[in-house]
Order: C-alpha cells, then structure tokens, then sequence
C-alpha cells in the first residue's frame, strides 16, 4: 500500500482518487474546494491536514487545471515538493507546456523527488474506472516509483521517453485533434440541423460511417439531451488549445484548423458558456444560424 496526496478533485481528479482508494491504498484528497474534500473522505478518502501528512506521502497526483495551478500545488508559499521524502514521486497529470515539465522535473531532482510528465485521457468516466491512458515521460526511477499509481489508474501507459517533455508533446497533439473533434463535431450537427436532419439521427448515423470519432459520439449525446452539465467545460480548450498554438508559434509551424477550431470556444466563452461542458460549442453556431437545440427553450 502506498500513501498517496491527489491534488483536485474534479471530475479527473476524483475519479482518480477513487481508483487509488479501490486499489488499497491510502488516499488523501486536496481540493479548493471544501465540500469536494468533505466528500472525498465521506466517501474513503484518509483525514489529515497537508502539514501534518505530507512527509509520508509516496506519491503526488497532481489533477489541477493548468501550469499556474500545477506551480502552485508543487511549488508555491504552500508547496508539497519541499515537504516529501527522498524518492517521493510528483505525477503531474494537467495539460502544460513542455517547457514547464522539463523544468519542474528539474526542480523535484534538486531535492531527491522523482517527477513523471503524465498527461492523461479518457474522461471521467474512465478515471473513475481506473482506465486511463496516460502519455509519461520520465527517469526510469519515476517510473517505478509511480507504478502503483500507473497501476490502480492506468488501463494504458505510454513510455514517451526517459525524461519529462515528451508526455506533454504528445498530449498537446492529442488536444489539438479533440479541440478540432468537438468543434467538428458541433459544425456538423448543426449543418445537419438546418437541412431538416434530426440530431439523433446524425448520431444513429454518422456514429456508423467513416465521418465518426470518439468525441463526436462522446459528446453528440450531450447536445441531443440538452444537458451541458461540465464533464469538460468550454474553457478548457482556450487554455488547451492555446498552449498548441504557442508550441506552434515558437516552432513557426502553421495550425490554422486548430485556430479556428480555438475561436469558436472563445465565441462561446464570449457568450457565457465557459462553465458548461465543452458541447456547448453548438451552441455558437446554432445562434449564428438561428436554431434552436434540444432542450433550448429560448
């Protein structure tokens, strides 16, 4: 049994959690906020305060938004990575620049703390299955010392390489293609709309042809109930997306489908639907072609 720290528990974070604490393992869960942390322990997750726990800690499951937030949990006024043991492990599972990974693998080193580049995918439902695929790039030490971890979490881990960067290379391509995907996704169905297709059927249909992708019969669904409810909001992509476009623009490559994908998600941000989950995204092309979507009773 490991002692494990996860930091955020969203919709990611607590289904990882919950993996770990079905693996055996002593879990302790952090999150801004409190009544996610009530919960997480109503429901198995080990009591103790930060202070009192963090020297015991085997691993740290770093699930929080973006690179800000990831330098605040290991790094900040009140950050875990001068608190662990030697041989403690730092997996760092949001979406950051690679530069950042690089550089914070560094930094854990500086104190004898492993740190895994583990960007991951799947969704909710399959971090609360504990069937992830995670894209890690680290030291073969980091990697024995996050297996249990991998193990209780991961249907699928891929050895990007023997130190952090390339875990993060390769989510930032994955995001690229799932941005594009929704946004896709969210075009065609209102395309199909218009002419008298009814969504349900777009999905009955288009769920059977090569036009398909894992996103589009992901979230079509969300669309054709009407429930938005954020599984992964709208604002995800303006960071996600926008840390493609910047590792483009440093390598003066040009992603102009990946632009436009991005300026549909600041239109819907625009319109007030940052929070709500990133489907949501028809939502701006149903304004601009004056239709109405399932559950839209404006």
């Amino acid at each position: 049994m490991s002692k494990v720290a996860v930091f955020g528990l969203g919709s990611m974070g607590y289904g990882i959690a919950q993996s770990l604490i079905r693996a055996g393992h002593e879990v302790h869960g952090f999150d801004v906020v409190p009544q996610q942390v009530d919960k997480f322990r109503a429901e198995g997750g080990a009591d103790g305060e930060l202070a009192d726990i963090a020297g015991g800690l085997d691993a740290v499951v770093v699930v929080v938004l973006n690179a800000d937030q990831t330098e605040a949990v290991l790094f900040g006024d009140e950050g875990i990575v001068p608190r662990l043991k030697d041989g403690a492990v730092v997996m760092s599972c949001a979406t950051v620049p690679p530069q950042f990974a690089k550089d914070a693998e560094a930094r854990c080193e500086a104190v004898n703390v492993h740190y895994l580049d583990a960007p991951i995918s799947g969704g909710s439902v399959k971090a609360a299955q504990g069937q992830l695929s995670v894209m890690a790039a680290g030291t073969p030490d980091a990697f024995t010392a996050a297996r249990p971890v991998l193990d209780a979490t991961a249907e699928t881990v891929f050895e990007m390489g023997d130190h952090a960067g390339p875990g993060s290379v390769m989510k930032s391509v994955n995001q690229l293609l799932a941005g594009v995907h929704i946004a896709t996704m969210a075009e065609a169905l209102t395309f199909g709309m218009q002419q008298g297709l009814a969504p349900d059927r777009f999905l009955e249909v288009i769920s059977k042809c090569a036009g398909t992708s894992w996103m589009l019969e992901n979230r079509a669904p969300h669309i054709i109930d009407g429930d938005y409810t954020p599984h992964s909001q709208v604002d995800i992509w303006l960071k996600d997306l926008g840390i493609v476009l910047d590792i483009a623009k440093s390598n003066k490559f040009s992603a102009p489908i990946t632009a436009a994908a991005l300026q549909q998600y600041v239109a819907a941000s625009g319109m007030g639907l940052g929070r709500e989950d990133d489907a949501a995204v028809a939502k701006v092309y149903a304004r601009n072609s004056g239709q109405q979507l399932p559950g839209d009773d404006s």
